[in-house]
């Protein structure tokens, strides 16, 4: 076989683990979600991809660290979708507005996986949710430092930047509850309501809402 066969084949097999372990967690937060981590089995979740448990063992050695890997998910994601919004140049206001669509977004599309998070982070062991919470600092401090290059530049009108990243945050965590596909809302309702809501709590009083770019 030759090397660019063998990067070829490693490439493949690569996907194909990866395919598998996004499978595993797929059925794992929605079973969690649905009925909670403490009464649900590895059984259950090897049941529902028709696998068998040692399957699952393969990639994951417990079921802890597969609830680890569910709750760190969505605030991953929602960093590294910061991280390449703030690495275009832009305002504050357009980097604002695209990192409020983008993290919705995120929200929406990985729901049961911020809901496992939001109930049974009391489940994590110690180091795991430490290791969070300080994912989701890191976050906070660079939303907070987005707002204030706002303030510097005069776009928004804020008491305390920190603060303020902490209202949008959990602005941005409760789409998770208040979306429901199928709902009375759209997910697009749902993003560009949070775009309008976040730009009125930044933006200088009296002012009207920025046409939000897209």
């Amino acid at each position: 076989m030759t090397t660019a066969a063998r990067r070829k084949s490693t490439s493949i097999r690569k996907e194909i683990a990866a395919f598998k372990r996004q499978r595993i967690l797929e059925v794992a937060s929605e079973l969690f979600a649905r009925h909670g981590y403490e009464l649900t089995t590895l059984d259950e979740v090897a049941a529902r991809i028709e696998v068998t448990k040692p399957f699952i063992y393969s990639y994951y050695r417990n079921k802890g660290e597969l609830l680890r890997e569910i709750c760190e998910r969505g605030i991953r994601k929602s960093t590294e979708a910061l991280d390449e919004v703030m690495a275009r140049p832009a305002s504050p206001t357009d980097q604002l507005h695209r990192i409020v669509r983008s993290v919705g977004r995120i929200i929406v599309e990985n729901r049961d996986y911020i809901a496992v998070y939001q109930a049974e982070e009391k489940n994590l062991l110690p180091e795991d949710a430490k290791h969070i919470r300080e994912m989701r600092h890191e976050f906070d401090l660079k939303l907070t430092g987005l707002l204030e290059r706002g303030q510097e530049a005069g776009e928004f009108e804020i008491q305390h930047a920190q603060r303020s990243a902490l209202w949008i945050g959990g602005l941005l965590t409760w789409i998770a509850n208040w979306y429901h596909e199928g709902g009375k809302w759209s997910a697009d309702e749902i993003i560009e309501d949070a775009v309008y809501t976040i730009d009125k709590i930044v933006m200088p009083l009296g002012e009207s809402p920025r046409k939000v770019n897209r």
